[in-house]
């Protein structure tokens, strides 16, 4: 396939010429569009696959209920530090080849966790894969590129359907599967799949040209002159990263909760609610196309609401029975995905508009703010599970979404 072009520049500029980044290229097929979803789809569930199995890995490896929560806390955090540091390579280097190499070391991360003997190494393995599942943080910008200007909602959309549906349907695939084989043989499966994406990817990706010749420590330094610079940059990092406290809390000790009185419920029923999740990823594409048509603001803001509400309504569990109980997190969890999700797209269009020559690190500061939001989440929903129970994750949720309203409210915060 061919190339993407850019405008050149002098070494260590950033002008406004850059923003001529690649005409988007004629071979942006179908094809091109499932495989950049299936790709992202496939990295970003790497780092969710151990959250339906916490409940059966913690004793096998000798972690309390209590610590075994620093395993998606460790994943997480490797995500938000891969992306502020690697990330931004997208607009320096060769996204198909930085995938390439990505995909190869979240390979090896996997087979790691696979083998590990106890926490310590585990521990290690986590962060690895959150650093190299970044790869799906390279394969976004790419199809913003690629994607005409008056679409590219509605492709991002798409591709981000694959990565939502990779997020949730990760759950219910590690759940069954370890379930029936064991969790280490979860992350062999998940090893093996990654490895099917990078030949892929070697065999259908384009090659893309530099956006920049800034050189590594310059562009990491842009990274805060476009953070000064962009007001609606920080109001997306910040309302979607406090969206995702109450998201990663909710999913980071749904395992441990269910494992508990009164349900006694093993990891495969865990992993079966991301399929109420997965439901809402399927409205992907519907939030891309009413953020290009209605505007990025109107999205966002009904996604927060949508998520609060459903947040709000778990607050009723404990005047249900087990079954009613069961019931209404089911529901809960899909509409909350389906508000987070919303609001996500709606960011992603919001800060692909913002510099065409800067998408990568645009993109990579609105996840370092989402993936700390998760972190915090995962650490703080088992601390407060821990001392006050279900009750307390749920108000953590409730607390944070309106927060995240309270952000995209404020006075001038219209785009």
């Amino acid at each position: 396939m061919s190339n993407i072009h850019v405008a050149h520049a002098k070494p260590g500029a950033m002008p406004a010429a850059m923003a001529a980044v690649a005409a988007p290229a004629p071979g942006l097929t179908r094809g091109l569009v499932l495989l950049l979803a299936g790709g992202a789809g496939l990295s970003v569930a790497s780092l969710y696959y151990a959250q339906p199995m916490l409940g059966v890995l913690g004793p096998e490896v000798g972690a309390s209920a209590g610590t075994v929560g620093l395993v998606p806390t460790l994943t997480q955090l490797g995500y938000a530090l891969g992306i502020a540091l690697l990330a931004p390579l997208g607009d320096r280097h060769d996204r198909r080849s930085i995938i390439l190499v990505k995909a190869a070391a979240l390979g090896v991360a996997l087979l790691l966790a696979a083998a590990a003997p106890s926490l310590g190494l585990l521990l290690v393995a986590s962060l690895a894969v959150g650093l190299a599942a970044t790869m799906a943080q390279d394969i976004v910008p790419a199809a913003a590129t690629l994607a005409p200007e008056a679409q590219r909602g509605k492709v991002v959309g798409m591709v981000m359907t694959g990565l939502l549906l990779g997020i949730l349907l990760s759950r219910v695939l590690s759940g069954f599967v370890a379930a029936h084989w064991g969790w280490r043989a979860m992350f062999v499966l998940a090893a093996g799949s990654i490895a099917l994406v990078g030949v892929a990817a070697w065999r259908g990706l384009p090659r893309f040209a530099p956006s920049t010749r800034l050189s590594y420590g310059a562009l990491l330094a842009s990274l805060l002159q476009l953070w000064r610079n962009h007001g609606a940059l920080r109001r997306a990092a910040w309302a979607q990263g406090l969206l995702a406290v109450g998201f990663s809390a909710f999913w980071s000790t749904l395992a441990v909760m269910l494992h508990e009185a009164p349900f006694h419920l093993g990891s495969a029923v865990a992993g079966a609610f991301g399929l109420a999740g997965a439901a809402g990823a399927l409205a992907a594409p519907l939030a891309g196309r009413l953020a290009d048509r209605r505007g990025t603001a109107w999205v966002a803001r009904g996604g927060i609401v949508l998520a609060l509400l459903c947040f709000a309504a778990m607050a009723a569990m404990p005047l249900l029975s087990p079954t009613g109980q069961l019931v209404l997190l089911a529901l809960s969890a899909l509409g909350f995905d389906l508000g987070v999700q919303a609001t996500l797209i709606a960011h992603q269009t919001l800060v692909f508009g913002i510099d065409a020559g800067a998408r990568s690190r645009l993109n990579a500061l609105l996840f370092v703010g989402m993936f700390l939001g998760m972190a915090a989440g995962a650490g703080l929903g088992g601390l407060l599970f821990a001392h006050g129970g279900w009750l307390a994750v749920t108000l953590l949720a409730v607390l944070s979404s309106l927060l995240a309203l309270g952000v995209r409210l404020w006075p001038g915060a219209l785009r």
